[in-house]
C-alpha cells in the first residue's frame, strides 16, 4: 500500500494510491494516527478508503507526509563519508551507526516551497531514503527490528553547510544547520511492496537520483548502505523506546549532495542553493519529490555570549 497526506477542502486527509489515482479517506484521522493503530488500522483504511473520493494524481494536493515523533538521521554511506573526509574515515564510524536528532515539526510537503534559513550562505540538499517505524519497541534484536519497520519514503535532509561547519566545532553535533526543513514523501510505501529488493539480511536495493534545475547531479543505490535499516532501528531502540511513526534517515547517499561536489569537483560543481532553484529527487518504487527554494526571512540578531569567567588575580574589576 502507498499512503500519503492530502490537503482537501475538509482539511488534511489520508490518501491511498490506486494506479493513476488516489483515494481519499473520508474521515479525519492523520497518517500518524493510522500508523499508531498498527496492522488493524491499516487494514481498516484499505477497506474504508473505497468509499472515499477518487482524484487523478495530477489533481491531488499533497501535504506534509506526517509529523513523526522523532527523526533520527544516520550516516551510513561509506562512499559519502570518504568523499567528504580529508583523511581516513574515523575508526569510530565503523563501530556503530551514529545519528543525530532532526526537527520533527519541520517536515514539509513533497512539492512545497522550502525557505532558505535566515543568514545561510551555503544551503544544500541531501538525497536519502527514510524508513518509518510501524510499532513501538525497546531493546530490539535486528530480526525483531525488521518486523517493526512499516515502510519507506524519500527523505531530503536540507542543510545549511556554513552553519554546520561552525556547529561541528562544538561537542554537540548539528543544530540550526538542520532545523529549517526536511522533505518526506510523496508516499509511505509499505515494506511488503519491496519484498523482491529487500533480502533476508535486511539489505534494501533501491536506486535514487537527484536533479538540480533539471540537471542530474548525483545518485546511488541503497544497497551501498553500510548498515541496514533493521540494524539501525535495533541500535536506536537500545536502552530506550522507538515509537510508531518515528523516521530513520539513511544519511546522504554517494554524490547525493552539493557538499560532495564542492569537495571532489570544485571547478564544475553548482554553487549553493538560491531562491528559484528546483531540487527533484526520485527513488524507484516510491516516486519523486520536488521543492523550489524561496527566500527566507531576514536574520533577527542574537547577541554574543557574555563571558562569566572569573577575573584573574590582580586584574581590574
Amino acid at each position: 500500500m502507498k499512503l500519503t497526506t492530502l490537503l482537501t477542502d475538509d482539511g488534511p486527509r489520508v490518501g491511498v494510491r490506486d494506479g493513476d489515482s488516489v483515494r481519499v479517506l473520508p474521515t479525519p484521522e492523520t497518517l500518524l494516527q493510522v500508523i499508531e493503530g498498527g496492522r488493524e488500522a491499516l487494514d481498516d483504511v484499505a477497506r474504508r478508503v473505497r468509499d472515499g473520493a477518487v482524484l487523478p494524481l495530477n489533481e491531488a494536493v499533497f501535504g506534509p507526509l506526517l509529523q513523526p515523533p522523532s527523526i533520527r538521521d544516520y550516516l551510513t554511506y561509506e562512499n559519502h563519508v570518504t568523499a567528504l573526509m580529508t583523511g581516513d574515515v574515523p575508526e569510530g564510524w565503523y563501530t556503530e551507526p551514529g545519528f543525530y536528532f532532526s526537527n520533527p515539526v519541520a517536515v514539509v510537503a513533497p512539492y512545497a516551497p522550502v525557505p532558505i534559513p535566515p543568514g545561510a550562505q551555503r544551503f544544500d540538499f541531501e538525497l536519502e531514503l527514510g524508513a518509518v517505524v510501524g510499532k513501538a519497541g525497546s531493546d530490539l534484536s535486528v530480526a525483531e527490528a525488521r518486523d517493526h519497520i512499516l515502510g519507506f519514503t524519500i527523505l531530503n535532509d536540507w542543510s545549511a553547510r556554513d552553519f554546520q561547519t561552525r556547529e561541528l566545532t562544538l561537542p554537540l553535533g548539528p543544530s540550526k544547520s538542520k532545523d529549517t526543513a526536511t522533505t518526506l514523501g510523496p508516499w509511505l510505501v509499505t515494506a511488503d511492496e519491496f519484498a523482491d529488493v529487500w533480502d533476508k539480511d535486511g539489505v534494501l536495493s533501491l536506486t535514487s537520483q537527484v536533479f538540480l534545475n533539471g540537471e542530474r547531479t548525483g545518485g546511488d543505490t541503497s544497497a551501498h548502505m553500510s548498515w541496514t535499516f533493521p540494524e539501525m532501528l535495533a541500535y536506536a531502540s537500545r536502552g530506550t523506546v522507538v515509537r510508531a511513526g518515528d523516521v530513520l534517515g539513511s544519511g546522504t547517499c554517494g554524490t547525493g549532495c552539493l557538499a560532495e561536489l564542492w569537495k571532489t569537483s570544485p571547478d564544475t560543481a553548482p554553487g549553493p542553493l538560491k531562491p528559484g532553484d528546483v531540487v527533484r529527487m526520485e527513488t524507484e518504487g516510491i516516486g519523486h519529490i520536488e521543492n523550489r527554494l524561496v527566500a527566507g526571512p531576514a536574520v533577527r540578531p542574537v547577541p554574543p555570549a557574555r563571558s562569566r569567567r572569573p577575573h584573574s588575580a590582580g586584574s581590574s574589576a
